[in-house]
């Protein structure tokens, strides 16, 4: 009976062994299965952030390229904006050369309407003389022209025309002045042809009177001194006036601080050729008046002392043939 007992603990004991281990298996199972569960409910919610995260990111991007293209399209119109400013300042800043150049133009029209002379007299300052010389040498502008004067309010319209390096066989050699008729509106009922002598003086601005002066008649033949058929007619007058090297020397008694004194008179009194030397350089600070006076003065001293020098010389011829005889 014991030997049976015990028999069967040994064929039971196998048994009871094969059932634990199926138990830990299948707890270790769970276990795992478990662990597995929690892990896919881990992914599948980081799964969830990231799909989040991607929506949020694709979101965000699509913001940024509306951004971007925003940003591009704004940069653009500034940029246009630019150059549209650019090239308004551009055309500012023309009109503006151009309106000072306007403004210069009519300051010098209205300081010379204030200095016209209708006194058939001209006193003509040229400033920047050695720029003057340089433009003509280089014949950029191998001339320019005075301010207009006139011999009276309703008289001849007149102007000077100075080429500072000379004109044609002058050139380089000497400066050349001339005379210049201009159309007026009184010219139908003026006498023409112009036969009135015109006198120039460069002034000695030293004091000491070596002014340059010289005269000239016109030719009542030449078309230059014919009633005007444009704003202005041929200048005529005096080539050679003065030399070059009197006017370029250092310390020229021509020039003084780049300064060049020119009068042009026109003689409608038929004054003797002796009196116009002192006629044109008189004191142009002195009214016209006085200067007329003086003028006056000065030529009948002149035709008295002829008066008196004429009877003398009579005389000595009359004792002179007697002697002979």
């Amino acid at each position: 009976m014991d030997a049976y007992v015990d028999r069967k603990r040994i064929d039971d004991s196998p048994k009871v062994t094969t059932d634990s281990s199926t138990i830990l298996e299948t707890d270790e199972s769970n276990v795992q299965q478990k662990d597995i569960t929690e892990t896919m409910n881990i992914l599948a919610g980081g799964t969830a952030v990231l799909n989040d995260d991607v929506q949020r990111l694709s979101s965000e991007s699509l913001q940024q390229s509306l951004l971007i293209e925003m940003s591009s399209q704004n940069l653009k119109a500034l940029k246009t904006s630019c150059e549209e400013s650019k090239n308004f300042m551009d055309a500012l800043s023309t009109n503006m050369s151009i309106l000072q150049q306007d403004c210069f133009s009519l300051k010098q029209k209205i300081e010379e309407s204030q200095s016209i002379s209708y006194d058939g007299t001209l006193l003509w300052k040229i400033s920047n003389v050695q720029e003057k010389m340089t433009d003509a040498q280089s014949e950029r502008q191998v001339s320019i022209y005075s301010p207009p004067f006139y011999s009276s309010p309703t008289g001849y319209k007149m102007c000077a025309r100075v080429y500072f390096y000379g004109d044609g066989n002058a050139r380089r050699t000497h400066m050349s002045l001339f005379f210049v008729l201009m159309r007026s509106a009184h010219d139908v009922l003026l006498s023409f042809p112009f036969t009135y002598k015109v006198t120039f003086c460069l002034f000695d601005q030293t004091g000491e009177q070596q002014h340059v002066i010289d005269t000239f008649r016109p030719d009542p033949k030449s078309s230059s001194f014919q009633k005007p058929q444009c704003d202005m007619n041929i200048a005529s007058g005096i080539p050679k006036f003065v030399q070059l090297d009197k006017i370029q020397q250092p310390n020229s008694r021509y020039v003084k601080e780049n300064v060049m004194f020119i009068r042009v008179m026109v003689d409608f009194a038929n004054l003797n050729k002796t009196m116009l030397p002192y006629a044109v350089s008189l004191n142009p600070g002195l009214p016209i008046y006085c200067q007329q006076r003086l003028i006056q003065q000065r030529a009948q001293l002149q035709s008295q002392k002829i008066s008196e020098t004429t009877p003398m010389n009579n005389h000595l011829n009359t004792n002179g043939n007697s002697s002979t005889e």
